[in-house]
């Protein structure tokens, strides 16, 4: 699986073996022997490019997937081992401040509660470190990350606000619209990635943290709509509107379906109960 996974992502024999570290015959000969086993063709190659099958990017999704399970397992395997266990909880920078910082404090009350290592990511980065075992547990907002294969507990619903820069003549409103916010000219909407990586058409900036969006809108360059939670604490060159019509942002806390950590389920005990 690795063998192919690295071919199949260079396109490329040769650099698939320097990224393994071996020889390219072996490594030719295991692909070889792989589409034997598996009756189909996996990568088409002439003498100018190796491109994927159908079936091989079926493969690929499916080896992708393989290896980040056996990567989790290595890791919640050798965690088992030690006598005080560390939790790692994945939460997108910026998001979830009071919450988490509650959580954490009441966790930290337990007895025997684990050691909790705080992994701040990106936009839509929580979901892939659950799976690839870099995560034990996450917090999540719905409806903008996707929770599929992922089990979940509902933590709290909020609504939304638009952040301005503290000058705009929006930013004394008491309330605001959805449209009269992305109707603004000269403040085009942040553009989010989306699961992929990818970046939604549109004249606003493309961002993938709070720090470099707040900086952005600060400058009059941008706006955005977010969970209202995210807007508390701003520098005094931003405003916060609540948003009337936006819809409402659910937070979840959400773990590997496989999971059988104690550590992880005392933290989610503690979550739901707060």
């Amino acid at each position: 699986m690795r063998y192919f996974v690295a071919v199949a992502e260079e396109l490329h024999f040769g650099k698939a073996a320097q990224r393994l570290e071996i020889a390219q015959p072996p490594l030719s000969r295991a692909i070889a022997r792989l589409e034997r086993r598996l009756a189909v063709t996996l990568l088409e190659r002439t003498s100018r490019r190796v491109t994927l099958t159908e079936a091989g990017a079926v493969l690929l999704s499916e080896a992708r997937s393989i290896l980040s399970a056996v990567a989790a397992a290595e890791r919640r395997t050798r965690q088992a081992a030690h006598s005080r266990s560390r939790l790692v909880l994945a939460v997108k920078s910026g998001t979830a401040g009071e919450l988490l910082a509650k959580l954490l404090d009441a966790y930290r009350a337990e007895p025997n509660a684990a050691t909790v290592d705080l992994l701040l990511c990106e936009a839509h980065q929580q979901q892939e470190l659950l799976r690839n075992g870099q995560a034990d547990v996450a917090l999540l907002h719905l409806p903008f990350d996707s929770t599929a294969g992922l089990d979940t507990e509902m933590l709290c619903t909020e609504g939304q606000v638009a952040i301005l820069p503290a000058s705009h003549r929006l930013a004394g409103r008491s309330q605001i619209r959805v449209a009269e916010v992305t109707a603004l000219p000269e403040l085009p909407m942040a553009r989010w990635p989306d699961h992929g990586g990818s970046y939604p058409e549109g004249p606003g900036p493309e961002v993938r943290n709070l720090t470099q969006l707040f900086q952005l809108i600060a400058l009059g360059r941008t706006t955005v709509i977010i969970p209202e939670s995210a807007g508390t604490g701003l520098s005094r060159d931003l405003a916060a509107v609540p948003v009337l019509d936006a819809p409402p942002v659910t937070t979840v806390i959400a773990w590997p379906s496989q999971s059988r950590l104690r550590a992880a389920a005392d933290l989610i005990r503690v979550a739901t109960r707060l």
